[in-house]
């Protein structure tokens, strides 16, 4: 469904999506604390209406929120070495047999909470609307997510005066990856 506003002055502002989707592909870092997709939609934002006030543009944003359910946080190797010999005695001393090199650690992992990450993908200003913002087959990616991710798209749209800014957002499906 579209966003839509009326401003103190008058002005309609709607802001809608159409055409989009979303698919997650296997990042190319081949980390499993990474999280990339392939997006596409076509953002359009329109300012209608009789405003008592004159429009001086504004801008029209796209992008995606992501969103992880655990943040991968410090990482630690924890380990010890060591070097032991034996052998048998013999009345000059003792004579050695055998080494050994002992080898112990541990790994420690530190989650974090989850984060939202916001994608910015395009921003385009304007004179007059409507104004148009199409995405065909973008990668978004981010890093350090280990739990189960979020997404959602977004478009935010700022109409200007001379005096006031306006704003208007909208927010897609959200979708489980």
């Amino acid at each position: 469904d579209p966003s839509i506003v009326t401003t103190p002055d008058g002005w309609v502002l709607t802001v809608v999506a159409s055409n989009e989707s979303q698919l997650p592909i296997a990042p190319l870092t081949t980390a499993v604390s990474s999280r990339e997709y392939l997006v596409a939609g076509t953002f359009t934002g329109t300012v209608t209406g009789k405003g008592k006030t004159t429009l001086n543009g504004g801008s029209l944003e796209a992008g995606y929120q992501i969103g992880c359910g655990i943040e991968l946080g410090q990482v630690r190797l924890i380990g010890q070495v060591g070097v032991s010999t034996s052998g048998s005695s013999l009345t000059g001393g003792l004579i050695p047999t055998g080494v050994t090199f002992p080898i112990s650690g541990t790994l420690e992992i530190h989650p974090k909470p989850g984060t939202v990450s916001t994608v910015t993908v395009d921003k385009k200003t304007f004179k007059a609307a409507p104004v148009r913002v199409t995405l065909k087959d973008t990668h978004i990616k981010v890093d350090g997510c280990v739990g189960q991710s979020f997404l959602r798209s977004y478009a935010t749209m700022t109409s200007s005066t001379t005096d006031t800014d306006d704003v208007v957002a909208y927010y897609g499906v959200t979708k489980s990856v």
